[in-house]
């Protein structure tokens, strides 16, 4: 895909911040009146990359590598310090009314709900403030609160409802204007498994009816391999990688993980040559084996051992990218020496 058939399009992004700096204590305190030592964090590095209409990305990396901040600037909330960005033909920094009827931004630990007043009211607050007509604004809250299962609980007060209810409700109030980009930052925080699941599968339902634009940030790795097939890993505010997710775990976990159940306990010796044992609890194993050698080492363990269940799978996604984060440190401090 080139950029110019992309809808949204980074090159050479960099987002620096003026940090202030002073020691505790209050004769430290004093001199910041007067004298303000100050340091420059590059929050975003020089980041490129470009998204085709409709599709769905995962925006990996730790606390602190770029994340959020790249998404407010693709949101418009903060001005590059230099490079290029554009979303569906706009400059996000522009504010201009067409490109903010097209996007939406969720922060999962951020609130536009009005906490003494029912969701319905917020959602009647944005049909104003984007001009949506009375008919498709009462269709679209209908059908958003079916797909999420609210029922009445939009008109109870939003200082009664749980966290995944008001979750929900975010969602429903982001989305009237009905916008074609989606920005998500951890919008399953703190959430249950099954109330995750739901927002997944609305964020998806979502996506394809509306061929709608998808960038995710997300701890939970599940989210990501639920929803997202290419995935843009950041850090330091570097981008390291930029590709499907099922390639990057296979570049940095070719070995595939095999869960074995014994009927009875079997000896960690026993175990041995069937490749790495990362876990071993008498009836149970979990083994990395070699992607190369994985039907040859199952099959002796069908032959040898008292085998009663056995699942082969990729190594957790949680542990791909951690590995990834401790090989990109690795690698940039050798070159930096």
């Amino acid at each position: 895909m080139s950029m110019s058939d992309a809808q949204i399009v980074v090159r050479d992004l960099r987002k620096e911040f003026r940090v202030h700096q002073r020691a505790a204590g209050l004769l430290a305190a004093t001199r910041s009146l007067f004298r303000r030592p100050t340091t420059i964090v590059k929050a975003v590095d020089g980041i490129s990359f470009s998204l085709a209409r409709g599709e769905r990305v995962g925006f990996l990396g730790p606390n602190g590598a770029g994340k959020t901040t790249t998404l407010k600037t693709l949101a418009g909330l903060l001005h590059p310090t230099s490079g290029e960005v554009r979303v569906d033909g706009h400059v996000p920094q522009k504010r201009e009314v067409r490109f903010l009827e097209k996007v939406t931004l969720v922060m999962g630990q951020k609130q536009q709900l009005l906490w003494d007043l029912p969701p319905v009211e917020t959602f009647e607050l944005n049909r104003a403030v984007y001009e949506v007509p009375r008919t498709r604004f009462e269709k679209t809250v209908r059908e958003l609160s079916e797909l999420l299962e609210l029922g009445d609980l939009v008109k109870k007060p939003t200082r009664e409802l749980s966290l995944g209810e008001r979750m929900k409700c975010e969602l429903i109030a982001a989305l009237i204007h009905e916008p074609k980009v989606l920005f998500l930052d951890e919008p399953t925080i703190g959430l249950d498994v099954a109330m995750q699941v739901a927002v997944r599968e609305f964020v998806r339902r979502y996506n394809q009816e509306h061929e709608a634009t998808l960038i995710l940030t997300s701890h939970y790795m599940d989210d990501v391999a639920a929803l997202c097939p290419r995935v843009l890993v950041i850090d330091k505010g570097v981008l390291s990688y930029d590709g499907a997710l099922d390639e990057l775990v296979r570049r940095v976990r070719p070995e595939k993980r095999v869960v074995l159940r014994f009927s009875r306990a079997v000896e960690r010796g026993d175990l041995d040559a069937l490749g790495k044992i990362v876990e071993h609890a008498g009836e149970r194993a979990v083994i990395d084996v070699p992607q190369q050698d994985l039907g040859a080492r199952v099959s002796r363990a069908l032959e040898t051992l008292p085998v009663i269940d056995l699942e082969v799978t990729s190594a957790p996604l949680e542990e791909v990218m951690s590995e990834l984060f401790a090989r990109t440190r690795k690698e940039r401090a050798e070159h930096a020496r």
